[in-house]
């Protein structure tokens, strides 16, 4: 009998990657199907009415804000939605809608379409389907490693999704460009469309699901005795629960009580964490949503770069992006502090922003390599909050592990940080017009205003770990 013990071991692993792998290609499909309005910017900016002449980066930017704002409203709903629905069934419809949402900007161009309302209505209908992504997502795979001693780098390595979906739209986009702008909608539309086919048929939400003992997943994957690892047995139960809160798990037949809106806004944490995601992610978007145009309209080498050129340059921001997540996830393993890693990466993204403004332009050498710069530090507290920090906080001991917390609680915090993204744009659209040094200027306000957030969750950690080595 114990001979046959390591088999459901590896099965087990097997579903683990699976269900990273699906997950991952599916909010990177979200983020490819987001980086077309980026890229086609300056195209729209220089011969498609209403985006042509003067006004035309005040609505760019307004159409930016369209997006962003319905999907930071529309995300506190999709998570305690997706903390009560078919997780399955909730991402792979929201996939789906995000493909024909997509798929409709990009009929504007074919169907000569020039109604402000139209771009703006498609924005919004957008901004809502694709605010179910996240929590999907950020539970599913709660669900499967809520409880891995090593989350921080897991979910570092697994969120770079979001810099892996930019770089594929950018790709996608440019090289669509040519042939017309709706060519640069409609690609990332059938790809998360086809991607959203295949999450509902095939994704697993819950080891649950799969008849896997989730208490023998956290044995697993803490390397608290492997031997150990096996199904559960048909008359097992296992019930957790605090004062207010018990529930039952039995093979999935029943779930934990589903946390409020309120209560988990309540959690430690939580607010801090939500409110520097607030500034961090205003200053990822605005990079994200204007970054091909910032490089279109400033001069590298005394050279103007092409929209296509343009836009496969500004992958590098998120190649750099990438590897900051994949650090700040191991980092704050490595150390046990999140908050700590989480300041650390703003504080020295602020000199990275100064120099890639004042230096960029020397050469093609100095722009990459300091774009790089700029988003390995400017992503890397982003996708470490946005990830391990939200599991952290959904799974924390004052709710018991609920696992069923953990989208409300992602929601919150990405729901808040979408606000401020939704902020960095619009506020780019007009600033921009005054020149980019105080485009610049308000990103560095905006970084310090996130590290003040910070600060007290950091000191708390700087004190126990001196506590503890004393």
């Amino acid at each position: 009998m114990e001979a046959a013990a390591p088999a459901p071991a590896r099965g087990l692993g097997r579903q683990e990657y699976a269900v990273l792998a699906l997950t991952f290609a599916s909010y990177a499909s979200f983020h490819a199907s987001r980086k077309p309005p980026s890229i086609v910017k300056a195209v729209l900016s220089a011969d498609w009415v209403p985006f042509s002449g003067p006004r035309g980066p005040h609505r760019l930017g307004e159409l930016d804000v369209a997006f962003l704002s319905f999907y930071a409203l529309a995300m506190f709903a999709a998570g305690h939605l997706a903390d009560r629905a078919d997780l399955r069934c909730l991402l792979g419809t929201a996939m789906l809608a995000s493909g024909a949402a997509c798929a409709a900007l990009g009929a504007a161009y074919f169907l000569d379409i020039h109604a402000l309302a139209f771009f703006a209505a498609a924005q919004v209908s957008s901004g809502v389907v694709q605010s179910a992504g996240w929590p999907c997502v950020v539970a599913v795979v709660g669900n499967w490693f809520g409880h891995a001693s090593k989350r921080g780098t897991i979910m570092g390595v697994w969120n770079s999704h979001t810099s892996v979906g930019n770089i594929a739209g950018s790709v996608l986009a440019a090289a669509a460009l040519e042939f017309g702008w709706g060519w640069s909608f409609l690609l990332p539309a059938v790809v998360i469309a086809a991607l959203g086919v295949v999450v509902l048929v095939f994704l697993v939400a819950h080891p649950s699901e799969a008849g896997l003992d989730v208490e023998v997943m956290e044995v697993e994957m803490n390397g608290d005795g492997g031997e150990e690892v096996g199904l559960l047995g048909e008359d097992k139960k296992e019930v957790q629960g605090n004062e207010d809160n018990e529930f039952e798990l039995e093979m999935g037949s029943q779930l934990p009580r589903a946390i409020g809106f309120v209560e988990a806004w309540k959690l430690p944490g939580v607010a801090p964490y939500a409110f520097c995601l607030f500034f961090s992610k205003l200053v990822a978007y605005t990079f994200l949503y204007w970054l091909p145009f910032y490089i279109r309209n400033n001069a590298v080498a005394g050279q103007f770069l092409s929209h296509k050129a343009s836009g496969i340059l500004s992958i590098v921001f998120d190649i750099g992006g990438v590897l900051g997540g994949i650090s700040a996830g191991f980092l704050s393993d490595a150390i046990g502090a999140r908050a700590i890693t989480s300041v650390l990466f703003l504080l020295l993204s602020i000199p990275s922003l100064v120099v890639y403004r004042t230096y960029g332009s020397i050469s093609m050498h100095h722009n990459i390599a300091l774009m790089f710069l700029s988003g390995y530090f400017v992503n890397g507290p982003y996708s470490l909050i946005t990830t391990a920090v939200a599991t952290d906080l959904g799974t924390q001991d004052a709710i018991k592990g609920n696992s069923r917390a953990l989208a409300t609680v992602s929601a919150i915090i990405d729901g808040t940080g979408s606000v401020g993204a939704a902020l960095g744009p619009l506020l780019t659209g007009y600033i921009s017009t005054r020149g980019w040094n105080s485009v610049f200027f308000m990103l560095i306000v905006s970084i310090s205003l996130a590290i003040l957030f910070l600060i007290r969750l950091a000191k708390g950690e700087i004190v126990a770990k001196l506590s503890t080595w004393n």
